[in-house]
């Protein structure tokens, strides 16, 4: 175990989110005889991914959430942590509201630190003040930052980013092998499922205000007046999931809405899939809309999520300010099926393959530890 390069990993919890997808999906093909991630969290919560971590060799340290009002007490938890860790040299901070906070710390204690962006967010007044405040710092103080897509780059840490040498777009890459299209795994899963004979749209995400699930359940409320014969399927959690549950109630839709909860097997539910719909309100580059084009899923989305999501011709993007009828048009258009294909190779060659992404940053830990010396 000393022998192993242990990186610490800095999240708001190990949900089943994009950005703890992505690392999980990098942790699970990371020479680990070699390389080990252990994860500071800021809730004490079990998280989905907790008992993976466990089997993967893993650690998790839970530190008190960041709220301004316990600026002091967050600082000096943080200090004792480095006090007693001295096997951390590379923290990667993906909670990045606290991360100037606890970024400066980490590098007093000798750390090299990377700040990562995973979201590009519109926001205004007050909330937009205190988000500049806590990310602007990051450029001047974090030794390499990574983003999830262009605009996530230029939310976080301003226009002028692409100028920086240490800086870089890490694309979200996924195991193409595992949600590469298969026939017969698609039958069987909509048996299971009771959707054999159902034109079936999904959505996995959390239940939060960017995600904007009320649109959904407004398109799809479009889509099955049109269309008696068509199931949604919601898959994840979340704060809002039962004012959602209620809308559904209220709409009398409740027989063709499925709540799945959260989901170990994404990759299947996605074969049983005909169209996923992503009406976000901003995005950088979510992972679920990668996995989507690997499984060879038709996508309709926002144009307020990032355009580099286009990886394939799968993917269809509308405004927001159009109508939900619009929205349920576009969607039944693939209601007589298309031809679907395994799109696993165009998402290597855009690279977002995992297995060479895993590669190159257990490596590019690897050189900055060289450097060091």
């Amino acid at each position: 175990m000393s022998d192993k390069i242990r990186i610490l990993q800095v999240f708001g919890s190990m949900n089943r989110g994009g950005a703890e997808t992505m690392i999980m999906n990098m942790y699970r093909n990371i020479y680990r005889d070699k390389m080990q991630f252990d994860f500071v969290v800021h809730k004490t919560d079990k998280g989905d991914y907790d008992d993976e971590i466990y089997d993967l060799g893993g650690n998790i340290f839970y530190c008190e959430r960041y709220n301004v009002i316990n600026h002091f007490s967050y600082e000096k938890w943080w200090n004792k942590f480095f006090d007693e860790h001295k096997e951390y040299k590379i923290i990667h901070a993906h909670a990045t509201g606290p991360a100037a906070v606890y970024i400066p710390i980490a590098k007093k204690h000798g750390l090299f630190a990377i700040s990562h962006s995973h979201i590009a967010l519109s926001q205004k007044g007050f909330r937009q003040a205190v988000n500049n405040m806590y990310r602007k710092p990051l450029v001047n103080i974090s030794d390499y930052m990574f983003a999830c897509s262009r605009e996530a780059g230029f939310w976080m840490f301003g226009n002028d980013i692409e100028n920086k040498s240490n800086y870089r777009v890490f694309n979200n890459a996924v195991d193409t092998e595992i949600f590469k299209y298969n026939e017969n795994k698609r039958n069987e899963k909509r048996k299971e499922l009771k959707l054999e004979n159902n034109f079936v749209i999904t959505n996995v995400s959390r239940f939060h205000e960017q995600k904007n699930h009320t649109f959904i359940i407004d398109i799809f409320e479009k889509v099955y007046e049109k269309n008696k014969n068509s199931k949604l399927l919601l898959v994840g959690d979340g704060m809002l999931k039962s004012e959602i549950e209620n809308k559904v109630r209220d709409k009398g839709l409740q027989e063709c809405v499925i709540f799945t909860g959260v989901r170990s097997d994404i990759p299947e539910i996605l074969q049983a899939s005909d169209v996923v719909l992503f009406p976000s309100l901003r995005e950088g580059l979510p992972v679920a809309l990668v996995e989507a084009q690997a499984s060879g899923l038709k996508v309709i989305c926002s144009d307020t999520i990032s355009k580099e999501v286009k990886i394939t011709n799968l993917v269809e993007m509308y405004s927001l300010s159009d109508s939900s009828e619009k929205w349920a048009n576009e969607i039944l258009k693939y209601y007589e099926g298309y031809d679907r294909k395994d799109m696993s190779d165009e998402i290597k060659k855009a690279g977002y393959d995992i297995k060479s992404s895993a590669k190159w940053l257990q490596e590019f830990y690897e050189n900055i530890l060289i450097k060091k010396r």
